[in-house]
């Protein structure tokens, strides 16, 4: 469970570490020259409001679960077991893979900019400038130049002199694009040995006259025998984690 606090909140945490430390007020109350009273909103706390509706969007978007849940599903299509495995036991997987995965990003996170603000030794920005340090390194080393640049054309740039100096307007779809392709990628790869044995089947069947009966029903419980035969569940999740670790 910290583990996965940190991952969910690893850019966030100096804001909402000063949240919960200074006893920020949610509500302002003013009294007026009249007798009355205004009730305002903190600016911290709508900046803390803000970020916690980001969370999703930082996981999703900007972490290597964008690339393991779509392998998860496109696996489960190969099958063509249905809804089996369902999609809380696939998302599960996919988050606590994740988590894996992204450890040591983390780590650096909570050593280089969560412990020295909580010390305080640091301010909040610079505790936010840190903390996206190791982030961007990780996103930097999975995305592809070719997307990085289709990018800096889009928005008119004209390149940068290091990788370091990309911003996250830009990194973040960059990062995104070249997930979504190397998760098809490896999506394909996943798919051929079950289309080979679709094929074989729906030929048998059609060479025995058997038009009428599904070669889905007949093709399934050969696939599932090969794929718990060989581990596939251990060679899948195995092979996304190292493909993160060039």
């Amino acid at each position: 469970m910290k583990r996965l606090l940190l991952i969910l909140l690893g850019l966030t945490a100096p804001v909402l570490t000063q949240a919960a430390a200074s006893g920020i007020p949610a509500v302002t109350v003013t009294t007026n020259p009249g007798g009355g009273q205004t009730y305002s909103l903190t600016l911290q706390v709508l900046i803390l409001m803000t970020v916690l509706t980001l969370l999703p969007a930082i996981l999703l978007m900007m972490t290597a679960f964008t690339r393991i849940i779509i392998v998860l599903a496109i696996l489960r299509q190969a099958l063509g077991a249905g809804q089996t495995p369902p999609n809380q036991v696939l998302v599960g997987l996919a988050l606590f893979l994740t988590l894996f995965v992204m450890a040591p990003v983390v780590t650096r996170i909570n050593a280089d900019a969560a412990q020295p603000y909580l010390a305080g030794t640091i301010e909040t920005t610079e505790a936010l400038q840190r903390a996206v340090v190791p982030l961007k390194e990780f996103m930097l080393e999975q995305t592809r130049e070719s997307d990085i640049a289709t990018f800096v054309r889009i928005s008119g740039g004209k390149g940068f002199a290091k990788k370091e100096d990309v911003p996250l307007s830009i990194l973040v779809p960059s990062f995104v694009t070249s997930e979504l392709k190397t998760a098809f990628q490896i999506g394909f790869l996943l798919f051929i040995p079950f289309v080979i044995i679709d094929l074989v089947v729906a030929s048998v069947l059609m060479s025995m006259g058997m038009m009428m009966l599904s070669p889905v029903l007949i093709s399934l419980p050969f696939k599932i025998m090969l794929f718990v035969l060989i581990d596939g569940w251990a060679l899948i999740m195995g092979t996304l984690a190292q493909s993160f670790f060039r």
